[in-house]
């Protein structure tokens, strides 16, 4: 063999055992931080809704150029409210504590819901169709979760075909520090 074919030779071996080297490097890695997604951007908004047992919530919006449509998340806490031997563990609970009353007393579920966790609580997520009192029908999804007999609800409302993308960038922000900070303060911990 020619030294210049043999170094040709050498080189795509070398070049082709790096490759594989580099290819098994980043094997059972996690994502680099580059890779991970960008969270959604949240802005707290004034409350638009009108006093109720409840008193008022905080209210949340993310941008369209965010979560690919504009959401809104609605966020109270209801002390005492909840069933404190099971939490809200169902559907049959989740629609009892939820808020979707403050869009209209007219919902119906698109499906069974799942649970979920935010914090150290527990509770529930489901996507429901909601006869809105003027306009037309909206998709809302209600999320509740409890310590004990409290609970914390959250009515996230978004275009339907967006309620997958929703549900995760409104479990994300719920699982962040200032909501979570926020419960501790309103549930008394």
């Amino acid at each position: 063999m020619r030294p210049t074919i043999l170094v040709v030779v050498m080189g795509v071996a070398l070049a082709g055992l790096l490759a594989g080297d580099a290819m098994t490097v980043g094997v059972g890695q996690p994502p680099s931080e580059g890779a991970k997604p960008t969270p959604a951007a949240w802005a707290e908004i004034k409350w638009p809704f009108p006093l109720d047992q409840w008193g008022t919530g905080r209210a949340f919006q993310c941008r369209a150029g965010d979560c690919g449509a504009e959401v809104n998340l609605y966020l109270r806490a209801k002390l005492g409210f909840c069933n404190c031997a099971t939490g809200v563990s169902d559907d049959a609970e989740l629609d009892r504590v939820g808020d979707l009353e403050l869009l209209s007393d007219k919902f119906e579920g698109l499906g069974d819901g799942r649970s979920i966790s935010v914090g150290w609580m527990n509770g529930r997520s489901r996507p429901y169709q909601v006869a809105v009192r003027y306009g037309a029908p909206r998709t809302a999804l209600a999320i509740a979760f409890n310590d004990k007999c409290d609970v914390v609800v959250a009515t996230v409302v978004a275009e339907r075909s967006r309620i997958p993308a929703a549900e995760r960038a409104a479990l994300d922000f719920l699982n962040g520090d200032l909501v979570l900070r926020w419960a501790e303060k309103e549930l008394g911990l």
